[in-house]
């Protein structure tokens, strides 16, 4: 009995440890799209979105049929649930964070949908834990929060961003986070209810769902082809647009849905918090630019907040 006790501890201790890997895999992948509208300054919010998730529905499509025989189609409802979540948490939530990005600049949006984790821990929480065990986790990743808040606050006093542009940005922002939060507490639950569905497979389901649906938002509200295709730049856009599809969508979808599956839904959206601390990360490098003192005491909290938050859920 101690032998078997041991290796089903063991088994957990290992599901936890790679489902921790899969979420800070998934926020480094997702951690790209806050640098993209700047590096394709060209391209619309609309078109920006629709060609990142078009790019990941043709992956998603191009892997369901080329492994036909080991691939399943979902069933009528399980369509229907796929169609709102790529709603809430891709094509929906990414138009209004590029529209945010290009309204406020990346540093305020980017923590705007940092404080992603902290709804997620307050409202997923397992039963069993205590609140003061999550406590340490919560408070340095919301005085991370704060401190690059402030940061990003002071410099945007310095350009012209803090007019009506800056706080639509800001709104929309707010949105982005209220989606995604959304879709985080329901794809859990949702993966959790049918474990019959493979991590995989629910990514490829969800990315077709989200090409359908970018394709009838670039017909409805995207430029025209003659209009991108007159464009400076326009294989840069392209290249952008396939790369976050199929890294930052399907690979970041597979990885999150590997953490969704292991992981508590409180300890896997504390986890979210990557995604800010590489969006940063790849703005400076873009920028060419330094953190400052008080955006490296920020994501040390944010990384310390994601250390204990670990050890809340062991």
């Amino acid at each position: 009995m101690t032998v078997l006790g041991s290796s089903a501890s063991q088994a957990r201790s290992r599901a936890t440890w790679l489902g921790i890997a899969a979420g800070l895999g998934a926020g480094a992948l997702w951690g790209m799209v806050f640098v993209v509208p700047r590096m394709t300054p060209g391209l619309s919010s609309v078109d920006l979105t629709a060609g990142r998730f078009i790019s990941f529905g043709l992956m998603a499509a191009l892997v369901m049929v080329l492994g036909r025989r080991s691939h399943t189609w979902p069933n009528a409802s399980q369509a229907a649930a796929a169609l709102g979540m790529s709603l809430l948490g891709a094509t929906g939530y990414y138009l209004l964070l590029a529209q945010s990005i290009n309204a406020s600049g990346s540093e305020v949006p980017t923590l705007i949908i940092g404080t992603i984790p902290i709804w997620i821990m307050l409202l997923g929480k397992p039963l069993g834990l205590k609140w003061s065990a999550l406590l340490p986790g919560l408070v340095l990743t919301a005085a991370g929060l704060v401190l690059m808040m402030q940061a990003s606050l002071a410099n945007a006093e310095t350009l012209p961003l803090a007019g009506v542009d800056f706080w639509w940005g800001v709104l929309l922002a707010l949105g982005a986070m209220a989606s995604w939060t959304a879709f985080a507490l329901l794809n859990a639950a949702w993966l959790k209810r049918h474990p019959q569905v493979s991590a995989t497979e629910w990514a490829n389901w969800l990315g077709i769902a989200t090409g359908v649906g970018a394709l009838l938002l670039w017909l409805v509200a995207g430029s025209e082809s003659d209009v991108l295709l007159a464009q400076d730049g326009k294989a840069l856009a392209a290249v952008v647009c396939i790369a976050t599809g199929i890294g930052s969508g399907w690979a970041g979808s597979i990885l999150w849905n590997l953490a969704s599956r292991r992981l508590s839904v409180s300890l896997a959206g504390q986890l979210i918090v990557s995604e800010t601390l590489f969006g940063l990360f790849y703005a400076f490098v873009w920028d060419a630019g330094w953190p400052t003192p008080v955006q490296w005491l920020a994501a040390g909290l944010f990384t310390l907040g994601i250390l204990a938050s670990i050890r809340a859920h062991r």
